[in-house]
């Protein structure tokens, strides 16, 4: 594994709640986030696969793991982004992610890019 921080690939994430998929009578409360990736780098670097690890208010803790993302394996040239969204539901008003990117050079040098914890949370619940 090679140290991220040479590669500058950056991650941002947006998250909103659903109400019209959410079932808030039954536990049911679904979000989209929004991520980008952004390659502030020399390099080209393909997405190879993802790690996540959601947890609830509860502490429940769900891990997804998984080739590329919404499909995608995509290739993110030196000063582009890629963005995607994506869902998640919890039983929970509030939860978490966090995780990380597996990405891989055109050599084959692999790395992983840390996700920084985002929260998950309907509207008025945290201040």
């Amino acid at each position: 594994m090679e140290n991220l921080t040479h590669y500058r690939i950056q991650v941002s994430v947006r998250v909103r709640y659903l109400p019209e998929q959410s079932e808030e009578a039954d536990n049911r409360f679904v979000f989209a986030y929004t991520i980008t990736v952004s390659n502030e780098g020399e390099q080209m670097v393909k997405l190879i696969s993802r790690h996540w690890i959601i947890t609830d208010a509860n502490h429940h803790v769900q891990e997804v793991k998984g080739k590329g993302v919404v499909g995608e394996q995509p290739a993110i040239n030196p000063g582009q982004s890629f963005e995607y969204t994506s869902g998640t539901v919890l039983a929970t008003q509030v939860g978490t992610m966090s995780g990380s990117y597996q990405m891989a050079l055109e050599d084959g040098v692999e790395f992983s890019v840390p996700i920084p914890e985002f929260v998950l949370s309907i509207p008025r619940v945290l201040h």
